[in-house]
């Protein structure tokens, strides 16, 4: 799938365009990363800010000034050059308070992209220039009035909706502020303070109680627990002891901890993640596409509208004042906020939000597309099983004990990666047992290992050793559909057996139950034998599942499933997976820590919990309804104010003022503002 990085330009350059472009240098440390575009944002909100409450001191005397307010209060303020104080006050409001619109409306000219600053640029000079010309000589009615508190209300309307757009940004900027600035640097007997950006692979850290982990990396001494909720949305804390990975910026607990560092600050799983979230906001998915084209659209039709407007007043014989003002307020109302910002609002806070929950969205279009799935084909192992084989029942022979195999096992595999035996002694050091030596170790290849313990030969060997050796079944033996059974030979004489499973996940039955609610198929697919991969399924009621696939033939199932005309997502965590990620309709790595996951996949989960795939969906699907709410929202409002801004129920004494048609236009865009606000993630 390709990433669709584009820059998001949408209805407002001057406000939003730059907020994203300065954030890509990446090799500072934290606080400058966000630093530039930032405060460019909340100095630009200033600014709005201060023209705000310069245009409102100085439109009080401009109402009292104007003809038509006087008229309206049946009250007469009228010296000799009032009209030219009158001039002077709207000239400052023009060029001060309409500035960001007259420089937006010629910046979007210069890009040959007419949009929001052009409707209100050309609206506010045609009323500018009109109503000076009324000053010296023309004959008509002056709406400076009008002018004033439309700038005005302009200007309000901006200052809201730039500081709704900082909201959503700013959930990026916290997660950045999770880094802390310094980290105390372990130097042979000395400990030294200093930046968090200066650590490179393998320096040694330490940790105080309390503090935020300074870079990704290994612990080498202590053991504590870390709050990783920030990053990974689960809220229980988890224990760290020698040789687990950390993760930048999660909290450490009351124990202290060295850390062998793995990855240098702008490498570290939480920039990667910053950096995902903010190139997602900035890439356009199709509906984003949409509302761009339609405030396109719009600000043509807008153009048009006012002009036909003018033109038909004016020939029913109306006065220039009147067909003047018609106009203003029908491009006013036309502005094409609300439809700028339907989208991107919804954009930036669900983009955010899902970061906070362990979603890391790679790719918008994808996301957006999460509500179309109606297949998720899952990878079994470290999916919807824990990953790691652990001992699920031992049983022992005549004259032995649990422990005694297990203490006998462990000795011989504490030698080995091999899962079965890290299963094997991770069950050793639960049961708190002392593992003895071991010597002469040998591999039978493929089938197990022997060694001398204690003076006695010990063999930790598989079924298939038995059969070829002739060896006698124990009596009690049994075997459940998705165990792996060792047996454990003592000086060539059976002493029992060891039967490990991975164990499935207690989330995933959750998962999948909540996917079949919602009408969604789950298919497991696995390389390991049918009877496991069975076993699995029917636990967890799935739909059904593929086994014995090798890496190659997974590409193959999911396009069987695509022919079918099924919508499929997939998950897997990234390595053989690859293809098929890359084949499926949305593809979804799972994996914790700092690789994240295959390049081919749209969609990244933190966690490894096949909650979240549900969560994915369903908040891609909420995600998607607000667009649609806004974009509707957006479009409703204008099918209505239009006509009513042209004048077309006029006679039946219906009709809206500049500045009335500005209120609607402020109102609108907050609406589509607050809607997408209340995105939520339901956990």
């Amino acid at each position: 799938m390709e990433h669709q990085h584009e820059h998001q330009h949408h209805e407002m350059p001057e406000m939003t365009g730059h907020q994203h472009d300065k954030h890509h240098n990446a090799d500072h440390g934290s606080d400058q990363h966000m630093g530039h575009a930032g405060h460019d944002h909340y100095a630009m909100i200033a600014d709005f800010r201060k023209r705000f409450y310069v245009v409102l001191v100085l439109t009080i005397p401009i109402l009292l000034l104007s003809p038509m307010i006087q008229h309206w209060l049946h009250w007469q303020l009228s010296f000799s050059g009032s009209q030219y104080i009158l001039f002077v006050l709207s000239s400052i409001v023009f060029v001060y308070g309409g500035w960001p619109f007259l420089t937006g409306w010629f910046s979007e000219m210069k890009a040959k992209n007419p949009g929001m600053m052009t409707l209100i640029g050309f609206a506010i000079t045609v009323a500018y220039v009109y109503s000076a010309a009324t000053v010296f000589g023309l004959k008509g009615m002056d709406f400076f009035w009008e002018l004033a508190t439309l700038i005005l209300i302009m200007l309000l309307g901006h200052w809201i909706e730039m500081k709704s757009v900082a909201g959503a940004s700013r959930e990026l900027e916290l997660l950045v502020q999770l880094m802390p600035s310094d980290a105390h640097l372990v130097h042979g007997e000395h400990i030294m303070d200093v930046k968090t950006d200066t650590l490179k692979e393998n320096d040694l850290i330490l940790i105080k109680p309390g503090e935020k982990i300074a870079a990704d990396g290994l612990v080498e001494e202590g053991d504590s627990y870390l709050n990783e909720s920030m990053l990974t949305g689960e809220s229980a804390p988890v224990q760290k002891t020698k040789g687990q990975k950390v993760i930048a910026g999660s909290v450490n607990g009351n124990g202290s901890l060295k850390i062998r560092v793995t990855h240098s600050g702008k490498d570290s799983y939480l920039f990667k993640v910053v950096d995902l979230v903010r190139s997602a906001q900035e890439a356009k998915s199709n509906t984003q596409l949409l509302a761009d084209k339609a405030a396109r659209w719009l600000t043509l039709i807008a153009l048009l509208a006012g002009i036909a407007t003018f033109v038909v007043w004016i020939s029913l014989g109306r006065d220039l004042a009147f067909a003047m003002e018609r106009m203003v307020t029908v491009i006013v109302i036309c502005c094409p906020h609300a439809l700028g910002l339907a989208v991107p609002l919804v954009v930036a806070k669900s983009t955010s939000l899902s970061a906070q929950h362990g979603l890391l969205i790679k790719n918008r279009t994808a996301f957006e597309n999460a509500r179309k799935i109606t297949s998720i084909v899952f990878d079994k192992t470290g999916t919807l099983t824990k990953g790691k084989f652990e001992v699920s029942r031992i049983v022992a022979g005549d004259g032995q004990n649990e422990d005694e195999i297990i203490r006998l096992a462990g000795a011989l595999e504490s030698n080995s990666e091999h899962p079965i035996a890290t299963g094997i002694t991770a069950e050793a050091t639960k049961r708190k047992l002392k593992l003895p030596l071991a010597s002469d170790f040998k591999a039978i290849t493929g089938r197990g290992v022997e060694a001398i313990v204690e003076q006695k030969r010990i063999m930790v060997v598989s079924p298939g050793y038995l059969e070829e050796n002739k060896v006698q079944l124990p009596a009690n033996y049994n075997q459940a559909g998705n165990e792996t059974v060792v047996f454990v030979l003592i000086d060539d004489q059976m002493a029992g057996f060891i039967a490990l499973a991975d164990t499935v996940r207690p989330e995933s039955a959750d998962a999948i139950a909540t996917l079949h609610e919602n009408g969604i198929k789950s298919l497991l697919l696995t390389g390991d034998n049918k009877q496991v991969a069975e076993s699995v399924s029917e636990q967890l009621r799935m739909d059904g599942f593929f086994a014995e696939v090798l890496p190659h033939q997974k590409l193959e199932k999911i396009k069987d499933l695509q022919q079918k005309g099924e919508f499929v997502a997939m998950t897997g965590d990234g390595v053989n997976d690859a293809p098929a990620l890359a084949q499926a309709d949305i593809g979804i790595a799972v994996g914790s820590g700092s690789d994240i996951a295959a390049e081919t996949a749209g969609i990244v989960l933190v966690n490894s919990n096949p909650k979240d795939i549900v969560k994915l969906i369903l908040f891609g699907k909420a995600t998607y309804r607000k667009m649609i709410q806004n974009l509707s929202w957006a479009t409703g409002y204008n099918v209505v104010t239009i006509p009513l801004a042209a004048g077309v129920l006029y006679d039946q004494g219906i009709l809206l003022s500049p500045a009335i048609g500005a209120v609607l236009m402020t109102v609108s865009t907050v609406v589509v503002a607050i809607n997408a606000s209340l995105l939520k993630v339901k956990t």
